[in-house]
């Protein structure tokens, strides 16, 4: 297939996860970006706290902004745009991602349909998180790597790559840590000169220019990737958002992100490891996994999504051994297997991109139009666990809010709660606190149906207007299978 056929199909799939992929996953896709994007250009909007203490860096956001700026000038800034628009962006990086691995790779259809029929980067492939990005310039990163034997030119140009990845992500250093010390040793030139004349130069330009533009956008000087890593590693803040037993990546992450696609790359995995001389670059991908995810459990916080930029290295593994194999087999086996891994895709692709964790995106079209109706009277409080929706960037009107928030222990205070905490504590002792009896009362309560009996009390003066589908399974005590909005009566 030509590379234009072969980026088109590619390019079809992601556009169609931008249409279908309809669900919420987790807040960063929206708090990480696109509300800072939205404060950059609009100038009004909430910050979480990740920017107040200077440990995200602004390059990711301001790539959206300068979308939102371009839409705003051609007059097409609609609410509708500016939650589409970057996501096709993001869907048109993805797809040149896969094409570049569709030309490393050199396994042909087998490595189209492993990036094509993958269920989890359908579902993230155009979500504008910052691991999507991750991954789609590992992908590329990996593609100019100079791996022995695939004829790649040396280049450094992955290391440019992988200094900019380090400055907007730092954990990334971890996958790049052991394929760089691979580099210097199977490079033709010594291990001074390498480092001297490219690891050195490189990594201090980009980063140079990160910190620079990072300390323009926050008013201060600051290197990102220091504030991420002191954070995360040295304060291990990050446990505050949740903890998983060490074994979860192995138990729970790869296997969960993999899907069906998890028993083709072990069959490969041992493939490997019994005939280590003839797949040289496939043990070094694979000492990569498994030193990545050492490294990743050994950290308290686990998350799905930290995986991402692991699937081109396991889908190389895997899409080459699947090469090797049709060609020893017949074609109703060649289609059995590609049927039962596509249908095992479909199944996750199609439940958790359409139907689980929907109900907080669906709510924001009726509140951005009660919202723009009456700007002036209308605030809306979202009793719902923090972050549990987007905010300004998917409103585009400059309506009173506010929401439960969740911010870490910072001061090391003794027996700390937070705000989320605190209400879910005893909703009715906070909802007295906060809205007293002779006060000012929200215009819009939105919450999750399993929250009603507990605030009664106040809902006694809203009536029920919306009960939007969010999920047949909750995933907390907190979180229902309805988002309800209640209006005051006498609004």
């Amino acid at each position: 297939m030509k590379n234009l056929d072969v980026f088109l199909i590619f390019l079809t799939v992601r556009l169609v996860s931008v249409y279908f992929v309809q669900t919420f996953y987790v807040p960063d896709e929206y708090w990480q970006t696109l509300e800072v994007a939205h404060n950059l250009v609009y100038e009004y909007g909430y910050l979480t706290w990740e920017w107040s203490k200077g440990i995200r860096s602004y390059i990711p956001p301001l790539v959206v902004a300068g979308l939102y700026k371009f839409l705003n000038l051609l007059g097409l800034d609609s609410a509708e745009f500016l939650i589409y628009a970057p996501r096709v962006l993001q869907a048109f990086l993805s797809s040149y991602s896969d094409l570049c691995f569709y030309k490393w790779s050199g396994t042909k259809k087998w490595a189209v349909f492993a990036m094509a029929s993958s269920w989890f980067w359908f579902y993230t492939g155009s979500r504008t998180l910052i691991n999507t990005m991750e991954c789609s310039l590992t992908t590329i990163a990996l593609s100019k790597f100079p791996w022995p034997g695939k004829g790649i030119e040396e280049s450094s140009t992955f290391l440019w790559i992988t200094a900019l990845l380090f400055s907007i992500r730092p954990t990334s250093a971890i996958v790049w840590l052991p394929l760089c010390l691979y580099h210097l040793k199977i490079t033709k030139k010594s291990f001074l000169n390498v480092t001297l004349t490219k690891y050195f130069p490189i990594g201090f330009i980009i980063l140079s220019l990160a910190t620079m533009f990072d300390s323009l956008c926050h008013g201060s000087l600051l290197i990102t990737p220091y504030g991420f890593l002191k954070f995360n590693l040295l304060q291990n803040l990050s446990s505050f958002y949740g903890e998983q037993p060490w074994h979860w990546y192995l138990s729970s992450g790869l296997p969960g992100i993999l899907g069906i696609q998890v028993l083709p790359f072990l069959l490969a995995t041992v493939v490997v490891l019994k005939n280590r001389k003839v797949h040289p670059n496939e043990l070094v991908m694979l000492g990569t996994i498994v030193f990545t995810l050492a490294v990743y459990s050994y950290l308290p916080h686990k998350e799905f999504r930290f995986l991402l930029p692991l699937l081109p290295l396991v889908f190389y593994i895997s899409s080459r051994f699947l090469s090797a194999w049709s060609r020893k087999a017949n074609k109703f086996s060649i289609w059995l297997v590609a049927v039962v891994i596509f249908i095992g895709n479909l199944g996750p692709a199609w439940y958790l991109g359409m139907v689980h964790q929907r109900g907080t995106l669906d709510v924001m079209t009726p509140l951005r139009e009660v919202s723009k109706q009456n700007l002036q009277d209308t605030s809306l409080l979202f009793l719902m666990p923090c972050h549990s929706t987007p905010l300004y960037s998917h409103l585009h009107v400059n309506v009173t809010t506010r929401f439960l928030t969740c911010l870490p222990n910072f001061s090391n205070i003794d027996n700390y709660i937070d705000e989320a905490d605190a209400f879910y504590k005893s909703p009715t002792d906070w909802l007295r606190q906060n809205y007293p009896p002779n006060g000012t009362l929200p215009s819009h309560i939105i919450s999750y149906d399993v929250l009603v009996p507990s605030i009664s009390d106040i809902l006694s003066r809203y009536k029920l207007t919306h009960e939007i589908f969010h999920t047949n399974i909750p995933i907390s005590s907190r979180i229902g299978r309805y988002v309800v909005i209640h209006k005051l009566i006498d609004f």
